[in-house]
């Protein structure tokens, strides 16, 4: 069995390390100095086609597959660290779940905005209280009639306040049972209720957007 890379997979390398070297090394030092996040980079990743590198091309994305995309985060995390824990996140923690987990409906609402990198996705899932626990995660949502309400914090959230489109875990029963009672909901940048608190200093991958989301 050949493991090597396909020629696709080849000229996909290529084209990564050579957008790296040309576009996100440049200022990238005085990026992580400031503590300043390049939205403008991350559109021309986005242009690049590297938001939708898993996602199906019915939904906008290319179809480029596992590979490809950990291709993409090893050639831009090399040049800087912050866009490739930007890309990741998206993917990861934002993209993936709405690709395996939501319904056509939300597929059709979201995944074309996360594929094309119009909106850029994050996770919310670690807590004050909880860590990263999801058994022990304490944001709440409790149905209102038609809707329903969040109530909670989240903390250390990559790409957070940047991001447009959230992924976010939150308990919808008791507590008896550690995990069979969580959720995740998507929550849009704008909705009512949904607030930005603290942005994050940190000692390393500065310019990666770190904010606590405030429910």
């Amino acid at each position: 069995m050949d493991f090597g890379l396909t020629e696709d997979q080849k000229l996909f390398k290529r084209t990564f390390a050579d957008f790296s070297d040309e576009v996100v090394a440049p200022g990238a030092a005085e990026r992580d100095e400031n503590e300043e996040f390049d939205l403008e980079c991350w559109r021309q990743m986005a242009e690049l086609g590297l938001g939708g590198l898993i996602v199906p091309e019915e939904y906008g994305g290319t179809a480029a597959g596992a590979v490809v995309y950990a291709m993409a985060v090893e050639e831009i995390s090399r040049n800087c660290a912050s866009m490739g824990v930007t890309l990741s996140a998206h993917t990861s923690l934002c993209t993936w779940p709405i690709l395996h987990l939501a319904n056509e409906e939300q597929k059709q609402r979201w995944l074309p905005r996360l594929a094309s990198g119009e909106s850029l996705g994050a996770l919310g899932l670690t807590e004050p209280s909880a860590g990263s626990d999801v058994g022990a995660t304490a944001m709440t949502a409790v149905r209102d009639g038609d809707d329903y309400i969040l109530n909670g914090t989240k903390i250390f959230i990559t790409n957070g306040y940047y991001a447009d489109i959230y992924v976010i875990l939150v308990r919808t029963g008791g507590k008896d049972e550690k995990h069979g009672n969580s959720s995740y909901f998507v929550v849009e940048k704008g909705t009512p209720g949904f607030t930005f608190g603290k942005k994050e200093k940190k000692l390393g991958i500065r310019s990666s957007a770190t904010y606590e989301l405030v429910f």
